[in-house]
């Protein structure tokens, strides 16, 4: 779901007031957004102390390796050990052993991603992950999980997430309906320079995202405050997608593969605002003048 910023960039002058300036093009271009005028090896898995829960098959234990200069931290799935035989007390002392077990093939200050799948986990058992990590010079940056409980728990504590689609047994499902989005995920939280969201779905957040903060969305975007930093929706090509803002003043927005930046002088007064694409770019209107059947026109 990542993606790349085109190098080059036009500025175009809005005309009587009303502009459809952003020019979609493969790979992406940067245009100026306008407003109309309406009143982003492995590590050894067994130490030689190792005895926890022998009870349970070594391919459902945590691991732990690097990938791209980073530490992944990977918890088994609740249905390879369900949390009644498999509790947090032994998910932590496993990683407690892990971390000492890799110590010596570790680089201080490096990041570490936790790819928690379908376990639940709260928001005091990660800080006490997140606290040990800072104690042995890691930095927890990213938590990997399908749960939103998970997902908003990371949030809570300054972490980036990416929200992953829950795995079923049932594999026709995903077959039949590919493009099926994963329910909204709601945040009550500002997303702070560095902060990163991914989400399969739709993102409603209940603050703002910070400069250098970036959500990344397959649905909509929603935020209830101030878009200052990237925000990408219809990630996975949907043109229909949107991106709403109380103040919508963005580093750079995207909708499925058309990309705008705000325009360099600032506005002095605001308003809500929804960004949608045309098929001349993408445009920004009053919410208050906006509708969705505005698109089928499109």
């Amino acid at each position: 779901m990542n993606y790349h910023v085109g190098k080059s960039v036009a500025n175009l002058e809005p005309e009587s007031g009303h502009v459809m300036n952003n020019i979609e093009v493969s790979p992406p271009q940067r245009t100026e957004l306008n407003r109309e005028s309406i009143d982003e090896n492995s590590l050894p898995s067994d130490s030689p102390n190792y005895s926890i829960n022998h009870n349970i098959n070594h391919n459902v234990q945590v691991q732990i390796k690097t990938e791209d200069g980073k530490i992944l931290l990977i918890l088994p799935t609740e249905s390879q050990a369900p949390a009644s035989m498999f509790t947090w007390s032994d998910i932590w002392q496993q990683i407690q052993q892990r971390l000492k077990g890799g110590d010596r093939l570790r680089q201080p200050n490096s990041v570490l991603h936790l790819v928690a799948k379908d376990r639940l986990l709260d928001s005091r058992q990660l800080q006490q992950m997140k606290d040990t990590l800072n104690e042995m010079q890691l930095e927890l940056k990213l938590v990997v999980t399908s749960r939103r409980q998970t997902a908003i728990a990371a949030c809570t504590i300054g972490c980036s997430v990416e929200q992953t689609k829950i795995q079923t047994s049932f594999g026709n499902d995903s077959q039949e309906n590919p493009k099926a989005l994963a329910d909204a995920l709601y945040l009550e939280t500002t997303i702070r320079s560095g902060g990163e969201i991914r989400h399969p779905g739709t993102v409603v957040i209940l603050g703002d995202i910070n400069p250098g903060g970036i959500v990344i969305a397959e649905g909509d975007i929603m935020v209830w405050g101030r878009l200052r930093g990237v925000a990408h929706a219809g990630a996975g090509g949907n043109r229909e997608s949107l991106i709403m803002a109380l103040q919508m003043e963005p580093t750079q927005i995207r909708i499925a593969d058309a990309l705008a930046r705000s325009p360099e002088k600032s506005l002095t007064s605001f308003f809500p605002e929804v960004a949608y694409i045309t098929n001349n770019g993408i445009r920004i209107a009053r919410a208050t003048s906006f509708s969705r059947n505005q698109l089928s026109k499109i």
